[in-house]
This record gives structure tokens, C-alpha cells and sequence, in this order.
């Protein structure tokens, strides 16, 4: 499984994506820092069940756990907003607000990958990463 893709984080979006269309619980993806703290942020949201790393052969596996086996996934959407070929850069004031407050907007600051309220907080730009809602 080593394919090699422009962008990973559209990559593991468009697995989450794909692993909710066809009603899995889990999908696993390769793993880096900014994959895993996307996640955490899912996580720490209440969008995803859970966030696991383990050791594989080579490098480590990200596993992100959706939902229970009976439960329907909480993620209705989840699109990218920066891409390799034009990316997408806010101050803390132009920060979108995602279905009235009802999602989140995930952006990559110089203080690390947060949600956009924790971005707005702290009064950092940065790069939007994802939306989810």
C-alpha cells in the first residue's frame, strides 16, 4: 500500500468520506503529525469516536474510529478547503463560520493545526485546512 499522493490530507478525507458512504466504522490510513492532530481535532469535537496510532512494518498506521456498529456517522460533510494547487490562507477576523456555528473549520496556524474558534481565540491566521459539518 504505498501510493504516493499529492495531497494527504485530501487523501484521508476522501477515505473518511468514502468509509461513511459505505457504512464502516473505521478506516486506517498512513500516518503524519498533522493527519493525527486533524483527527484529535474530529475527535475532540464530537464528530469521530476515536483516534489511534500503531507501528506498522514501515512508518505507522492512523486509524480513525467513526462511529459505533448501530450508530449512523455524525460527519454529514467534510471537504477540503486548501489544496496543493491553490491554497487558501485567513486572518483570525476573516475565519469562516461553518453552517451557523454547527461545524468546524479546521486551520493549520503558526501555533499548530486548530479549529477555527480556537484560531480566533488566540487571534491567528493560517491556512484552512478542512471544513466539516
Amino acid at each position: 500500500m504505498s501510493s504516493t499522493t499529492t495531497d494527504p490530507i485530501s487523501d484521508m478525507l476522501t477515505r473518511i468520506r468514502n468509509a461513511i458512504a459505505v457504512r464502516k466504522v473505521e478506516v486506517s490510513l498512513p500516518h503524519s503529525k498533522v493527519k493525527e492532530s486533524v483527527a484529535r481535532l474530529l475527535k475532540d469535537s464530537n464528530f469521530i469516536d476515536g483516534v489511534d496510532v500503531k507501528d506498522a512494518e514501515v512508518g505507522k498506521i492512523l486509524t480513525v474510529r467513526l462511529n459505533d456498529e448501530q450508530a449512523s456517522a455524525r460527519i454529514t460533510e467534510i471537504v477540503r478547503l486548501s489544496k496543493p494547487g491553490r491554497r487558501h490562507y485567513v486572518n483570525a477576523r476573516e475565519i469562516p463560520i461553518v453552517k451557523r456555528g454547527r461545524g468546524l473549520v479546521i486551520i493549520s496556524t503558526s501555533k499548530g493545526v486548530m479549529t477555527g474558534a480556537q484560531a480566533k481565540t488566540e487571534n491567528v491566521g493560517g491556512e484552512l485546512i478542512c471544513k466539516v459539518y
